[in-house]
Protein backbone atom coordinates (compact mmCIF):
# COMPACT_ATOMS: atom_id res chain seq x y z
CA UNK A 1 0.00 0.00 0.00
CA UNK A 2 2.65 2.13 0.88
CA UNK A 3 4.41 1.64 -2.48
CA UNK A 4 1.49 2.41 -4.43
CA UNK A 5 0.99 5.29 -2.39
CA UNK A 6 4.65 6.36 -3.28
CA UNK A 7 4.37 5.79 -7.20
CA UNK A 8 0.61 7.91 -7.36
CA UNK A 9 2.34 10.47 -5.34
CA UNK A 10 5.47 11.01 -7.67
CA UNK A 11 3.30 10.95 -10.72
CA UNK A 12 1.17 13.19 -9.49
CA UNK A 13 4.20 15.43 -8.98
CA UNK A 14 5.78 14.50 -12.33
CA UNK A 15 2.47 15.39 -14.18
CA UNK A 16 1.92 18.52 -12.28
CA UNK A 17 5.56 19.25 -13.14
CA UNK A 18 5.04 18.73 -16.98
CA UNK A 19 1.32 20.76 -16.99
CA UNK A 20 3.58 23.68 -14.91
CA UNK A 21 5.98 23.98 -17.59
CA UNK A 22 3.43 24.22 -20.62
CA UNK A 23 2.73 27.97 -21.24
CA UNK A 24 1.67 28.21 -24.90
CA UNK A 25 0.70 31.80 -24.15
CA UNK A 26 3.91 32.78 -22.44
CA UNK A 27 6.03 30.96 -25.13
CA UNK A 28 3.95 32.74 -28.13
CA UNK A 29 5.12 35.70 -26.16
CA UNK A 30 8.39 35.26 -26.40
CA UNK A 31 8.53 34.18 -29.80
CA UNK A 32 6.78 37.25 -30.77
CA UNK A 33 9.68 39.31 -28.65
CA UNK A 34 12.47 37.09 -30.81
CA UNK A 35 10.58 38.90 -34.31
CA UNK A 36 10.53 42.36 -32.65
CA UNK A 37 14.32 41.78 -31.65
CA UNK A 38 15.37 40.64 -35.34
CA UNK A 39 13.33 43.58 -37.45
CA UNK A 40 15.17 45.78 -35.34
CA UNK A 41 18.29 44.26 -35.57
CA UNK A 42 18.04 43.76 -39.16
CA UNK A 43 16.98 47.49 -39.52
CA UNK A 44 20.28 48.78 -37.06
CA UNK A 45 21.70 46.67 -39.99
CA UNK A 46 23.55 44.25 -37.37
CA UNK A 47 23.93 40.93 -39.36
CA UNK A 48 25.17 38.92 -36.47
CA UNK A 49 22.36 40.12 -33.72
CA UNK A 50 19.69 39.09 -36.75
CA UNK A 51 21.35 35.84 -36.86
CA UNK A 52 21.22 35.13 -34.18
CA UNK A 53 16.98 34.00 -34.53
CA UNK A 54 18.26 30.82 -36.56
CA UNK A 55 18.99 27.56 -35.15
CA UNK A 56 22.21 26.14 -36.04
CA UNK A 57 20.27 23.34 -38.31
CA UNK A 58 18.02 25.95 -40.32
CA UNK A 59 16.82 24.67 -43.53
CA UNK A 60 14.27 27.13 -45.57
CA UNK A 61 13.36 27.96 -48.95
CA UNK A 62 12.79 31.14 -50.92
CA UNK A 63 12.73 32.17 -54.23
CA UNK A 64 16.56 31.68 -55.86
CA UNK A 65 17.55 29.50 -52.93
CA UNK A 66 15.61 26.25 -52.57
CA UNK A 67 17.83 24.70 -49.34
CA UNK A 68 19.39 27.15 -47.48
CA UNK A 69 20.97 26.93 -44.39
CA UNK A 70 22.08 29.23 -41.29
CA UNK A 71 25.66 29.24 -42.88
CA UNK A 72 23.88 30.65 -46.31
CA UNK A 73 21.44 33.09 -44.07
CA UNK A 74 23.88 34.59 -42.21
CA UNK A 75 25.98 35.01 -45.06
CA UNK A 76 23.10 36.78 -47.00
CA UNK A 77 22.95 39.28 -43.97
CA UNK A 78 26.10 40.44 -43.33
CA UNK A 79 26.12 40.82 -47.54
CA UNK A 80 23.14 43.19 -48.23
CA UNK A 81 23.18 44.62 -44.56
CA UNK A 82 27.26 45.81 -45.45
CA UNK A 83 25.88 47.77 -48.79
CA UNK A 84 26.06 51.72 -49.04
CA UNK A 85 24.03 51.91 -52.13
CA UNK A 86 20.64 50.76 -50.53
CA UNK A 87 18.57 50.81 -46.89
CA UNK A 88 16.91 48.32 -46.46
CA UNK A 89 14.21 48.55 -43.67
CA UNK A 90 11.13 45.68 -42.52
CA UNK A 91 8.19 47.11 -40.86
CA UNK A 92 7.10 44.40 -37.76
CA UNK A 93 5.79 41.40 -39.11
CA UNK A 94 2.16 41.05 -39.37
CA UNK A 95 1.65 37.88 -37.46
CA UNK A 96 -1.56 36.01 -38.69
CA UNK A 97 -1.17 32.85 -36.16
CA UNK A 98 1.05 31.13 -33.49
CA UNK A 99 0.80 27.77 -32.94
CA UNK A 100 2.77 26.14 -30.27
CA UNK A 101 2.89 22.28 -29.22
CA UNK A 102 5.58 21.58 -27.08
CA UNK A 103 9.17 22.10 -28.13
CA UNK A 104 7.41 23.06 -31.47
CA UNK A 105 5.79 26.38 -32.55
CA UNK A 106 4.63 27.14 -36.33
CA UNK A 107 4.12 31.16 -37.18
CA UNK A 108 1.87 32.12 -40.14
CA UNK A 109 3.37 35.92 -40.61
CA UNK A 110 3.88 38.45 -43.75
CA UNK A 111 6.53 41.42 -43.59
CA UNK A 112 6.90 44.10 -45.57
CA UNK A 113 10.19 45.29 -47.05
CA UNK A 114 11.00 49.11 -48.14
CA UNK A 115 13.94 49.24 -49.95
CA UNK A 116 15.65 52.89 -51.08
CA UNK A 117 18.30 52.92 -53.89
CA UNK A 118 19.70 55.94 -55.78
CA UNK A 119 17.24 54.27 -58.66
CA UNK A 120 13.98 54.64 -56.02
CA UNK A 121 12.40 52.96 -53.45
CA UNK A 122 10.16 50.37 -53.13
CA UNK A 123 7.89 48.36 -50.93
CA UNK A 124 7.48 44.73 -51.17
CA UNK A 125 5.26 41.53 -48.98
CA UNK A 126 7.04 38.38 -48.00
CA UNK A 127 4.28 35.95 -46.77
CA UNK A 128 5.88 33.04 -44.78
CA UNK A 129 5.48 29.99 -42.75
CA UNK A 130 8.52 30.17 -39.81
CA UNK A 131 8.74 26.88 -37.44
CA UNK A 132 10.42 27.58 -34.35
CA UNK A 133 12.08 25.05 -32.17
CA UNK A 134 12.67 25.82 -28.30
CA UNK A 135 16.66 25.60 -28.20
CA UNK A 136 18.76 23.29 -25.25
CA UNK A 137 18.74 27.20 -23.01
CA UNK A 138 15.35 27.96 -23.87
CA UNK A 139 15.13 30.24 -26.33
CA UNK A 140 13.16 30.21 -29.96
CA UNK A 141 14.42 30.07 -32.57
CA UNK A 142 13.69 29.48 -36.32
CA UNK A 143 15.05 25.74 -37.52
CA UNK A 144 12.98 25.99 -40.98
CA UNK A 145 11.17 28.19 -43.03
CA UNK A 146 9.46 28.79 -45.94
CA UNK A 147 8.95 32.18 -47.65
CA UNK A 148 7.49 34.05 -50.83
CA UNK A 149 6.64 37.25 -52.17
CA UNK A 150 4.36 38.26 -54.91
CA UNK A 151 6.55 40.75 -56.64
CA UNK A 152 10.02 41.21 -56.43
CA UNK A 153 11.35 44.50 -54.97
CA UNK A 154 12.36 46.02 -57.81
CA UNK A 155 15.43 48.49 -55.65
CA UNK A 156 16.75 45.59 -54.76
CA UNK A 157 17.91 44.73 -58.72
Amino acid sequence: MRRASSLAAAFLLLTAGSHALADPAGDEVAIRERLTRWTAAFNAQDAVAACDLFAPDLVYTVPEISAGSKTTMCGNLAKVLSRTDIRLRYDAPDIHEVLVSGDIAVVRLTWTLTAVSKGGSDVSTEDGIDIFRRQADGTWSIARFIAVSPSPNDALK
